[in-house]
């Protein structure tokens, strides 16, 4: 009897032991279903689902015709206040014009601040013990140098310029009315009596007189004023220009020291708002569109200057007048590629001409001399094929860009259409590549052809030829 007592005691105490544990697994669920539920907000939701619905999908279709149709709507009405729209650009454009000149300024000097982290931040590794320590002080003494070559060499310019081109064009306004006078008495020994050649002259310099009379007369007190006025408005540009530039100097130091934020931020945008693959080109042109910009920029400033001084030195040797204002036009034209020098010459030549005409010639002669220096040896060397454009497309770009941006277009005219001429030609040969057949520009000879089953057939088809 006591046996089976004990017996239900310990059946007993199973089944309640059972049951407590049963309890407290049904707590311990209901605990961490809770928590679930409480840190469900704390965890980022995955976005997107298993695909849109039907109603969905046709959703999206109509907000897509809205969209279209609302676009060409709002291109209708942009055309119509066209004017409004570029005075908004332009004082959007006057508003961040020191941040332009800041980048422009880190753009021009981050080749330096590159080549002293480079060699500074390896060295100053291996003596600081703290992480990021090495990068944030060649940073720093990186944007000093820059700043410091910068300043050194807008004060070497201006110090040299300035009071030489003073000189140089105080010279030619005194001398000017002269050389005229020159000019006018030499045409009048030239002339023959009772010739058909001494009437056309004497009518040219009659008529010539004439015109200069009237317009002295009638038109010369409007200009004065208008050009006093001009002249107003163009010192204060100028000094608002000089202090843009000046602010623009102290955003370049907070855009190389945060280059690599911005870097980086970029590329996150990018990935975020595209497609990996669709981000990978835009991100590769980038790159692209870097080289070649950056190579074409800083080697023709190279080259420029370069030109620039052996003009000096030859229009020097050679005892021309106005030394340093003629190399300072043919210097700064020179960043024109192609007719650059050309551009610079003609004023150059009329102001020499009138000095001395033999010195004239001799200073066509010897910027020929030059150009095909340029042309054919010192640019080749320093730019290499950075823009990848044939003499043609380079022609092209500098008439498109001149005729639309002026100065500004007919220089930066060349790198942007070689970053057109690059996607273009990059779409063309991906095109080519897709249908099985060869991309460079030798397989397609006068003898070759595709079939109609789509097989190329040429004389290079076993050739190795490589592809451009």
């Amino acid at each position: 009897m006591t046996g089976k007592k004990e017996k239900g005691i310990l059946i007993l105490n199973v089944k309640r032991k059972e049951k407590v544990k049963m309890i407290e697994e049904k707590k311990r669920q209901e605990e961490g279903e809770r928590e679930k539920m409480q840190s469900h907000y704390n965890v980022r939701p995955e976005f997107g689902g298993n695909g849109p619905s039907k109603l969905r999908r046709q959703f999206s279709k109509g907000m897509t015709f809205f969209l279209v149709i609302a676009a060409c709507i709002a291109f209708y009405f942009a055309l119509l206040r066209m004017t409004h729209i570029s005075d908004t650009f332009q004082v959007v454009f006057d508003v961040l014009k020191p941040v332009i000149y800041g980048a422009v300024i880190a753009y021009l000097l981050n080749p330096i601040v590159n080549k002293i982290d480079k060699y500074f931040v390896p060295v100053l590794k291996k003596k600081l013990s703290k992480e990021g320590q090495a990068e944030k002080i060649s940073r720093s003494v990186g944007i000093f140098v820059s700043l410091v070559f910068l300043i050194t060499l807008i004060v070497a310019l201006f110090n040299l310029l300035i009071p030489e081109l003073y000189i140089s064009i105080k010279n030619m306004i005194s001398t000017l009315p002269g050389q005229l006078n020159d000019l006018v008495r030499k045409l009048n020994e030239v002339q023959l009596n009772d010739t058909t050649t001494s009437q056309l002259i004497q009518a040219a310099v009659s008529e010539g007189t004439t015109v200069i009379q009237n317009w002295l007369r009638q038109d010369l007190l409007g200009q004065v004023n208008e050009w006093m006025s001009n002249l107003t408005v163009g010192i204060i540009s100028f000094f608002s220009e000089i202090f843009n530039a000046l602010i623009g100097i102290i955003v370049s130091i907070y855009i190389l020291f945060s280059k690599e934020l911005f870097v980086r931020q970029s590329k996150k945008i990018v990935y975020a708002v595209m497609k990996p693959n669709h981000a990978n080109m835009l991100l590769h042109l980038t790159v692209k569109s870097n080289e070649i910009f950056g190579g074409f920029i800083i080697g023709k400033i190279i080259d420029s200057a370069i030109i620039g001084v052996l003009c000096f030195i030859g229009v020097s040797l050679m005892n021309m007048p106005y030394v340093m204002l003629v190399s300072v036009i043919v210097g700064v034209t020179n960043v024109i590629p192609f007719f650059g020098p050309y551009i610079g010459a003609i004023p150059c030549t009329i102001l020499i001409l009138l000095s001395d005409p033999i010195k004239g010639i001799y200073f066509v002669l010897f910027i020929l001399v030059l150009q095909q220096f340029d042309g054919n040896i010192l640019g080749p060397k320093i730019l290499g094929d950075t823009t990848g454009l044939s003499a043609f497309w380079v022609i092209v770009a500098i008439l498109l860009g001149g005729g639309l941006f002026g100065f500004v277009g007919m220089v930066m005219g060349v790198p942007t259409f070689a970053v057109l001429y690059y996607i273009g030609e990059m779409l063309i040969n991906n095109r080519l590549e897709r249908k099985h057949l060869p991309s460079g520009s030798d397989y397609y000879d006068p003898l070759s052809y595709v079939d109609d089953k789509g097989n190329y057939v040429g004389s290079h088809m076993h050739s190795g030829h490589s592809e451009d």
